[in-house]
């Protein structure tokens, strides 16, 4: 359950004065948030600089689908930054932590997300995904081995997590919009469900970073002129196919990329992986499943978000999710259980 107690603003006045070296006067500015409890505010100290604070109310709570005890040990996003940071992925700086109070301090990234920045430089869009492709295939590589007892190591795409999110899906993208499977229709979609989750939880693992789209990439001017992309909201990484965050990044629900984009993309991971032309195909193949499953799962959360979190902020985007997944279905030659999903969806949406 959210937290609905005060924020303690006097912790985080305590921590920016820690990390400012002296005594400062609290001057924070709420940002604004995404789909999770986190809160955040953009922290001045008088002299020209500025910080984030990250406020996690649910901090001490588990993951509320992949179930790890994470108790007595560090937060998984101070751990996964770690992590990340030590094998060359451009993450946030850690200024201070103040994690009794549900706070840590670290770089202000500025407000250019990918998706913001593209707005207003659209003629940089090739480059920028070419970039973040890149980097994704660096950090697959860098990322290959885990230290021993890694929280991401703890954590997986299994097939229970898969088939939940499909689930997920039909109780929120379909039921609670009051769009009813018969019994025909429910036992087609359960055996789609597990056919996905299955097939998907059956190919080897690595590092995924989950949520590995648009708004969660900041771009960052670097001391020569050039961007950077610096990686955010990793804290809920865990090992899964190596295709799942191309899936965030080249099927994203706030992005319209055409089918040759896609595939380009593809082909330039498939050459900074060293992947011959049968394995590129294999990427294609696993690319559409993840798409299926992943994007029903966000059409739903979607859903979920706005009735239970009271945010529509993300209801604009169900119905284009869901045509994403409608369209990898089409790709796909996958016997029966796709074939009858496809079928289905068909007849339920139109």
């Amino acid at each position: 359950m959210t937290s609905t107690a005060p924020i303690p603003l006097d912790a985080l006045e305590r921590l920016a004065g820690r990390v400012a070296g002296r005594s400062v006067r609290l001057n924070a500015t709420e940002m604004p948030g995404g789909a999770s409890t986190r809160r955040f505010f953009r922290v001045a100290f008088g002299d020209g600089q500025t910080a984030v604070a990250m406020y996690f109310p649910d901090a001490s709570q588990p993951d509320e689908i992949v179930k790890v005890d994470e108790s007595g040990r560090r937060w998984p996003f101070l751990e996964v930054r770690d992590l990340l940071a030590e094998r060359g992925v451009r993450v946030p700086k850690l200024l201070g932590e103040a994690t009794e109070d549900g706070f840590i301090l670290v770089e202000d990234l500025g407000d250019d997300t990918l998706a913001r920045y593209l707005d207003g430089h659209p003629d940089e869009r090739t480059r920028l995904y070419q970039q973040a492709v890149s980097d994704l295939a660096s950090a697959q590589e860098a990322l290959a081995d885990l230290p021993s007892g890694s929280i991401v190591g703890a954590r997986a795409f299994d097939e229970d997590l898969l088939k939940w999110e499909v689930e997920h899906f039909r109780e929120w993208g379909l039921e609670a919009r009051d769009i009813h499977l018969d019994a025909d229709g429910a036992s087609t979609f359960e055996a789609a469900a597990r056919h996905l989750a299955r097939e998907i939880s059956s190919w080897p693992r690595g590092f995924v970073h989950r949520d590995y789209q648009s708004r969660n990439l900041m771009v960052r001017s670097t001391s020569d002129g050039s961007a950077e992309l610096v990686w955010i909201d990793f804290q809920d990484g865990l090992m899964g196919p190596r295709v799942y965050d191309l899936v965030a990044l080249l099927s994203d629900s706030y992005q319209t990329f055409s089918r040759e984009f896609i595939d380009e993309r593809l082909d330039e991971y498939a050459e900074l992986r060293g992947l011959d032309s049968a394995e590129r195909k294999s990427v294609g193949r696993e690319f559409d499943m993840v798409t299926v499953q992943r994007k029903l799962k966000d059409a739903g959360r979607f859903v979920f978000i706005d009735r239970t979190k009271n945010n529509s902020a993300f209801l604009e985007y169900v119905e284009p999710t869901i045509e994403k997944a409608r369209a990898a279905l089409a790709r796909l030659d996958d016997g029966k259980n796709l074939a009858a999903l496809a079928r289905l969806l068909d007849r339920l949406l139109g």
